[in-house]
């Protein structure tokens, strides 16, 4: 069975529809190129025989929709990815927190969690990780279990530490964790800093006031409409003067909020200047 063509656009329709009335689960917002390419995939893998089986198990078997929720969701991440960003965040972004008694900072969309344990590393480094609290949010609590363990792949340790080293880190990587088979588990000290929670950028409102918001990679996914929707609800959520930091392919230019925040350089950081 092909890969992309086995799902049609009105089927996908019914089927986020569906999904939201059923399970609270709103994929309206998606772009749909995306959503059909991975929905398709799914169909595929699983080898449903008809389109009404997929959608009945989709909205009737809990664990399947589970499983649903991991496949059109996109959980591709690592360690320190684009180490030009994080330098930025270590010589500019981070240390400009330092004034503030408490630091809060609220990473949306963090997958299975290694850039909540990046910027922790560097806030550990900076000394200011004792008084700092990275709250990690993802719509997919399958994925925030695994964050929630600190273990990742040995294996992709050696690439983790190259990027570590080029976004400015100067210490020995592997002293951040143990070996434990094939897995590194990453210090407690940093976890300890943490809270993973389910958030819902689509249904889901503000919940606290943060200094820095990290969404990178992301809004991408999103039609125009639910991008505005979602800057609207870190606009809300950023005290003034806090930072706003987006993925390469994405940007506030256009959007509802951008006559209230500056961009940092080139990169694709912005300050909110005024309320």
């Amino acid at each position: 069975m092909s890969v992309t063509g086995s799902i049609t656009d009105e089927q996908v329709e019914l089927l986020i529809n569906d999904v939201l009335e059923q399970h609270g689960y709103d994929f309206t917002g998606y772009s749909r190129a995306s959503l059909k390419r991975r929905v398709s995939r799914l169909y595929s893998l699983d080898k449903h025989l008809s389109f009404a089986e997929f959608r009945y198990k989709t909205l009737n078997d809990n664990v399947y929709f589970k499983h649903f929720v991991e496949g059109v969701t996109v959980n591709v991440t690592e360690m320190f990815r684009d180490p030009v960003f994080y330098k930025l965040l270590r010589t500019k972004i981070l240390p400009s927190l330092n004034t503030y008694p408490f630091i809060r900072i609220w990473l949306a969309g963090c997958s299975t969690g290694e850039e909540a344990y990046s910027i922790a590393i560097i806030l550990k480094e900076l000394n200011l990780l004792q008084k700092s609290l990275i709250y990690a949010t993802d719509i997919n609590p399958t994925v925030l279990e695994k964050a929630a363990n600190g273990m990742f792949p040995l294996s992709q340790m050696k690439s983790y530490s190259e990027n570590y080293i080029a976004s400015g880190g100067t210490k020995d990587f592997s002293s951040y964790y143990s070996a434990n088979y094939n897995l590194a588990k990453f210090d407690a000290e940093l976890k300890h800093k943490m809270i993973f929670s389910t958030h819902n950028l689509v249904s889901d409102g503000s919940f606290n006031e943060f200094q820095l918001i990290l969404c990178r990679n992301v809004l991408i996914y999103f039609d125009r409409p639910l991008q505005f929707s979602v800057l609207r609800l870190f606009d809300q959520s950023l005290e003034s003067l806090g930072y706003l930091a987006l993925g390469t392919k994405e940007t506030i230019d256009f959007s509802p909020i951008s006559n209230t925040y500056k961009r940092i350089g080139t990169d694709k950081i912005w300050r909110k200047v005024s309320a």
